[in-house]
């Protein structure tokens, strides 16, 4: 089975994350897909970016929810790659109207678990509906009600609840909400091996995030994944199964979790050890 490569906030190692400049990056890398964020500013626009905050990515700093659009796009929003010189947060439907030619997929993540943004949901299929997106979208969310959601107002809407624990029988969970897909964080796999084929005969996609190193990407495209979330598209690309471990097999993958407060935002550091190696991956803010 060929598994969907989806570009995490477009191709964001390489560009700044959920800026036209890494969606484009995305497409010229070979992705099948982006994934980008999406929040409500004080004009109720439609907003794409990760954080509930401007400060980290931008040179400015405060709230979307208490900024125009007009405000946010005075913003460059490339501190993480200033060689983009002219890079500003977009709404989702520039994004759209960049992406709606090249074919690929859209993951919007409604970003709507710390801030509720009420209308959230109406507004985003409105306005899928609106470019002709409808069949090319799906919906994520860490607030499984906001999916819920999404299914009472459509239910032709492609919906995907996102978690970074490790749950029992997630596809039973998913399938008694009537949702479309997993999209658990993708070391779910190493501890529940069969989750792909119990989800699948249920009807239930899996969707995992954020996979960036090729053994890892290979050990989700072996467990039988529908779609990779990862930072590196064109490594996913390219990256073929088979070879994922090797040697004792309590070595395939242990994960031990340090969770720290930044900045109000949760950081993730996930120590992996494959093998005789280890390899130490930041997820950042990973809500």
């Amino acid at each position: 089975m060929a598994i969907t490569i989806c570009a995490h906030r477009g191709a964001s190692a390489y560009a700044p994350e959920n800026t036209l400049e890494a969606f484009e990056l995305a497409v010229q890398q070979g992705a099948h897909g982006v994934e980008l964020d999406v929040h409500l500013t004080r004009d109720k626009e439609i907003l794409v970016a990760h954080d509930e905050r401007i400060d980290r990515v931008s040179d400015g700093i405060g709230a979307i929810s208490d900024l125009t659009l007009t405000e946010i796009k005075r913003h460059l929003f490339n501190r993480e790659h200033p060689e983009y010189e002219g890079a500003r947060a977009p709404t989702l439907r520039e994004v759209y109207e960049l992406l709606k030619p090249t074919g690929l997929y859209v993951n919007v993540e409604l970003k709507n678990s710390v801030k509720a943004y009420p209308g959230l949901e109406e507004k985003c299929l409105a306005l899928a509906a609106d470019m002709g997106m409808e069949d090319r979208v799906v919906y994520s969310s860490f607030r499984h009600q906001s999916m819920v959601r999404m299914k009472e107002l459509s239910s032709k809407a492609v919906c995907g609840l996102l978690y970074a624990c490790v749950m029992v029988r997630p596809w039973e969970y998913a399938a008694a909400l009537h949702m479309d897909a997993l999209h658990p964080l993708y070391t779910e796999l190493s501890f529940t091996p069969d989750e792909c084929q119990q989800a699948h005969e249920k009807g239930v996609q899996v969707n995992v995030w954020t996979v960036n190193d090729e053994r890892n990407m290979r050990m989700v495209i072996e467990a039988g994944a529908d779609m990779m979330i990862t930072n590196f598209p064109d490594r996913a690309v390219d990256a073929p199964a088979g070879d994922t471990f090797s040697g004792d097999p309590h070595q395939r993958l242990i994960v031990a979790w340090n969770v720290v407060w930044h900045t109000g935002q949760l950081t993730v550091i996930v120590p992996i050890f494959l093998g005789s190696r280890s390899d130490v991956l930041q997820l950042g803010h990973v809500r």
